[in-house]
């Protein structure tokens, strides 16, 4: 044992504070992420905070499977007593999550901390407000947004190409780009023109840009009922069956679409800039892969859900605040963006992250990935339905719109058992 530490024990046992032996009290924080794939990211970067912070420990409980499950173990533990201190909530979930939580001062409002960084110029100095407005309920922060992903289009040049349409120009809205995926299942009834594979996604994701493309909501808020009861919900199944009808899009979930789409059977597909670098794997020099936009029907109000999650505060410990704030600083951060960004394929959710001294070089290398930077604009809030069950309402919807996609049922009588499941299920 050396003199100092000799030291140190002595007076401890003493009762005694030697000069320049005081050390900082340190803290642990337990911190819940979901989606065990994330780990590439979250541990080196919490190393590096705890390299910049030895007097914190970052703790990271085993990661949630997804963030359905990573929610419901969250709103267990809050009967319990035993939240995590930090969690990382799905957008579309934050909603239930507040309205749980709040009344049971268990979860922390961030203005406070916010303010004490400068308030709305730190928040103008980072984020843009639809990036702000992904952790905001019911007009208080709860959260910082961490990943940020809405959905892409992937090109097979060459199939876009053979029918004399352009991969670099192609059309912005759904019924054009059908029209260009039923010419390349037509010369090739092997091919899908197209895949959108709605009916095998996990999550309503898909579903709602369908809606918020045309500049739709969920859920009017004057009435609490489906608000796409109306030509936006119609329209919406009508494109999706005539996906299938005409241009061949198979029903089968993302794995298996993606799959065929890098055979080359496939002439575009709608999915997560989180696949790039997957989906170049898949290609490889099979042909020239591009990406672009999201389509929009209504160029004015339309947008993209924005799938992904945002940090937030559960601990009510002020030591424990503290550290948790600066973490959240980090994650969030520019140099923390540029990490996830490489390695995951979103879009940074920090606006400094597009730098020259951090993405803009990455991004001018890679073309694919910048796609989803370009509508970061575009990106609104992943929606959830109010009475806490959007898993199961997102369930229902999924086999009724595979119904329609099969043709066993027409899109009118798909949007009435869509919008009368719905509305019994929000109440």
């Amino acid at each position: 044992m050396n003199i100092t530490r000799r030291l140190a024990v002595s007076a401890l046992a003493l009762g005694l504070t030697l000069p320049g032996l005081a050390l900082a009290q340190e803290v642990t924080l337990n911190v819940l992420y979901n989606l065990p794939g994330f780990t590439k990211f979250h541990q080196p970067l919490a190393d590096e905070f705890m390299k910049n912070n030895p007097d914190v420990k970052i703790n990271f409980l085993a990661p949630a499977a997804g963030y359905n499950e990573g929610q419901q173990q969250v709103l267990r533990s809050a009967v319990t007593g035993d939240l995590p201190d930090i969690y990382f909530s799905g957008y579309n979930l934050t909603g239930e999550l507040v309205h749980t939580l709040a009344p049971r001062d268990q979860i922390t409002d961030l203005g406070p901390f916010i303010e004490a960084e400068g308030g709305q110029a730190f928040l103008d100095a980072n984020f843009t407000p639809n990036m702000v407005a992904l952790g905001n309920i019911d007009g208080t922060q709860y959260g910082l947004p961490v990943n940020a992903s809405s959905p892409i289009m992937y090109i097979n040049a060459d199939l876009v190409r053979s029918v004399g349409a352009d991969p670099e120009n192609m059309p912005t809205t759904f019924p054009e780009l059908i029209e260009i995926a039923k010419k390349i299942h037509e010369a090739d009834p092997k091919v899908a023109g197209m895949a959108y594979d709605i009916a095998g996604w996990a999550d309503d994701w898909l579903w709602q840009a369908m809606i918020t493309q045309q500049g739709g909501t969920l859920v009017d808020p004057a009435t609490g009922k489906v608000a796409f009861d109306n030509e936006i919900g119609l329209n919406s199944l009508r494109l999706i069956r005539q996906m299938t009808a005409e241009a061949g899009a198979p029903t089968m979930d993302w794995d298996q679409a993606r799959q065929q789409f890098g055979a080359g059977m496939t002439g575009f597909m709608f999915s997560t800039p989180a696949h790039v670098q997957t989906i170049e794997g898949l290609v490889g020099d099979r042909f020239p892969l591009m990406t672009t936009t999201f389509p929009l029907q209504d160029k004015e109000k339309g947008g993209v859900p924005t799938g992904g999650n945002s940090v937030v505060m559960l601990t009510q410990d002020e030591a424990k605040q503290k550290a948790a704030w600066n973490y959240i600083k980090w994650i969030t951060g520019p140099e923390a963006q540029n990490v996830i960004v490489r390695i995951t394929g979103y879009l940074p959710t920090n606006i400094r992250a597009t730098g020259e001294d951090y993405l803009a070089p990455y991004y001018a290398e890679h073309p694919n990935v910048a796609t989803a930077a370009k509508q970061a604009t575009r990106s609104l809030p992943w929606a959830g339905y109010p009475g806490g069950d959007s898993v199961r309402i997102w369930r229902t919807q999924r086999d009724i719109i595979g119904t329609v996609m099969r043709g066993e049922v027409t899109p009118e009588d798909g949007l009435a058992q869509i919008v009368e499941a719905t509305n019994a299920l929000m109440k």
